[in-house]
């Protein structure tokens, strides 16, 4: 039985920044992966195809809408098997990098198999052997649910793990699941000519998003995509030879559809690691519970990424490997903080969210704060963008508590708000700074010119002693 600094169990993105980054230490590292290949659910079934899938989908928008606007004809059909030599040219390029020879380069033993725990050091692997692990850190990653429904063998059911790989795209699909994944792949899908419906359980979209945010982006994909919220799926039926989806809730109808896309949410690869044998806890839906150290309830083992369920997005998954690397090889007290962690959801427009959400300041503060609101910079009116918006949530002080958009780019346009969050800058700070105009920036910058104007010069005393001053001495 061969022993290591280090055990990784899992090759997605928390495992390689972790298997990485202690072998570029020094440590004796083994990295696991059940899968023929790195990358995990990110390279091959998540992040890299579903970006890919988006870009495709947004040029033959973008040629529609353009050709609309200025009186072309354009006919035809989006080529499908082009769009997945796009995807697959895409999963293709990342994969070299995340390849096997490289991360052996860097004296990394990569081992596929199947791993599951035999006690807290010991690593047993689907190819016969064991391996003893001083410290071990879990990134296992997540799966789509897949719910029980009714007669759901009738009909073609997929998941984010089939539909990037398709010989042919369905004509009607029913997306059950109103979240991003649901969201992205419905918008991109009807785009390139699928009649898809999305339903949503909840009573409205992007639960997790401020409330005036998640309206202005609904909004927005209801100009294109059919939504039903309030409602699931219940059961499949055949009528006339073919397959019909059945919704019930706040809506009642029954649709033909030829597939079945379900993205009701995800769950933890916790199932056949018998955590119980090494004594880690595990919480109720299945995630591996860990500390702000990335700590399992046993201490030398750690678990990153989707698999501890605390912030399931990929440079969330980078951020607790660090963590994890600073604690388990060097000891460093080291906590993660996701104050100053964003995420984005790459619909069009794409939907932004850094910090608490209005409702979340009110809750822990009342009245004790401020919104700030930014739209229709010059470069969005140039542009014809009528649903870029920004948010910005400050105490009385004019620190930064939250702040979201949405818009075009705006993952892009919003990464300043970050740092200033992450270095406990203060909004007004973002007036002094000049952007190249028109910068699509500008609308953020609205924001801080809103804080000054408010609290600063339309305040009386100040206005009567720059009065007095000009008076006197000018």
């Amino acid at each position: 039985m061969k022993t290591y600094d280090l055990i990784v169990v899992g090759g997605g993105s928390g495992g390689l920044s972790a298997a990485a980054g202690a072998a570029r230490f020094g440590a004796e590292t083994a990295l696991i992966e059940k899968q023929p290949a790195l990358g995990g659910d990110c390279l091959h079934f998540g992040c890299v195809p579903s970006k890919a899938l988006i870009a495709a989908a947004k040029d033959v928008h973008q040629a529609r809408s353009a050709a609309q606007k200025h009186g072309w004809q354009l006919e035809g059909e989006a080529d499908w098997q082009a769009v997945r030599s796009q995807i697959q040219h895409a999963v293709d390029t990342i994969q070299e990098h995340d390849s096997t020879e490289r991360f052996s380069s860097l004296g990394v033993d990569v081992i596929y198999a199947e791993a599951w725990f035999e006690d807290e050091h010991v690593i047993g692997l689907s190819n016969g052997t064991k391996l003893y692990g001083k410290k071990i850190i879990i990134a296992a990653g997540s799966s789509p649910v897949v719910p029980r429904i009714e007669n759901m063998d009738q009909i073609d059911v997929l998941t984010n793990e089939q539909i990037f790989y398709l010989d042919k795209l369905p004509k009607r699909m029913v997306m059950a699941g109103g979240g991003p994944i649901g969201l992205e792949m419905a918008q991109s899908l009807s785009r390139l000519g699928v009649d898809v419906t999305v339903v949503e359980a909840s009573r409205r979209l992007l639960g997790r998003e401020d409330a005036e945010i998640a309206a202005r982006a609904e909004s927005a994909l209801r100009r294109e995509l059919t939504i039903y919220t309030g409602s699931s799926v219940s059961r499949v039926e055949q009528s006339d030879a073919s397959p019909h989806v059945v919704i019930e809730g706040d809506t009642n109808v029954t649709l033909p559809a030829d597939a079945l896309f379900l993205a009701v949410g995800r769950k933890p690869n916790s199932d056949k690691l018998q955590a119980s044998r090494a004594g880690v806890k595990l919480g109720e839906k299945g995630h591996i519970e860990v500390n702000s150290r990335m700590q399992s309830s046993v201490p030398h083992i750690y678990a990153v990424g989707d698999i501890n369920g605390q912030f399931p997005f990929t440079h969330g998954a980078g951020a607790q490997a660090q963590t994890a690397l600073a604690n388990a090889l060097f000891g460093l007290p080291q906590n993660i903080n996701y104050d100053a962690m964003p995420w984005s959801y790459y619909t069009q427009p794409e939907i932004y969210h850094l910090g608490m959400t209005e409702a979340e300041v009110y809750e822990e503060r009342g009245g004790s704060y401020q919104v700030l609101r930014g739209s229709g910079a010059d470069r969005m009116t140039a542009e014809m963008d009528e649903d870029s918006f920004v948010k910005v949530i400050v105490d009385k002080s004019g620190y930064i508590l939250g702040a979201h958009a949405v818009g075009a780019q705006a993952s892009d346009w919003m990464q300043t708000l970050v740092y200033m969050k992450k270095q406990k800058d203060k909004i007004s700070v973002l007036s002094s700074v000049t952007h190249p105009y028109p910068a699509r920036t500008e609308i953020v910058k609205q924001t801080s010119d809103q804080y000054w104007k408010e609290n600063v010069l339309e305040k009386p005393a100040l206005k009567a002693i720059t009065e007095r001053y000009l008076r006197w001495f000018r």
